[in-house]
């Protein structure tokens, strides 16, 4: 879960690729992939919980990011499968929660105590 969140922030997409399941990756091509991570700026995973069995594993986790002036949470319980090995992720549950548009002089929703502009504007 953590490389791949590495991954996004990197943007590197073919990493990200290569760590969905066989039966995934036709779904989720390169080019999308780096469409999102390129657009988006992330700025925190955090891991609440996760579990692994001897094929399978899961992890709920929250990551923040940017997407132009909102701040994004993607909350998820992500599912993982060994396949040759190695450790791919296969789907998740996706927990609602609401974008906030943040505007220059506004905190920063990071928790930094900075205004937004001094903190994560671009």
């Amino acid at each position: 879960m953590r490389s791949r969140y590495v991954a996004y922030a990197l943007k590197n997409a073919k990493y990200i690729y290569q760590t969905y399941a066989q039966e995934k990756q036709t779904e989720n091509p390169v080019n999308e992939i780096a469409a999102f991570a390129n657009s988006c700026r992330f700025i925190k995973l955090s891991v609440i919980d996760a579990e692994q069995h001897e094929l399978t594993a899961d992890v709920e986790f929250c990551v923040s990011y940017f997407y132009q002036n909102l701040f994004c949470q993607l909350h998820e319980k992500s599912n993982f499968i060994k396949e040759n090995g190695l450790w791919r992720y296969l789907d998740g549950e996706i927990f609602p929660v609401a974008d906030i548009k943040v505007s220059r002089n506004d905190e920063c929703p990071c928790g930094s105590g900075k205004k937004y502009k001094k903190c994560h504007s671009v």
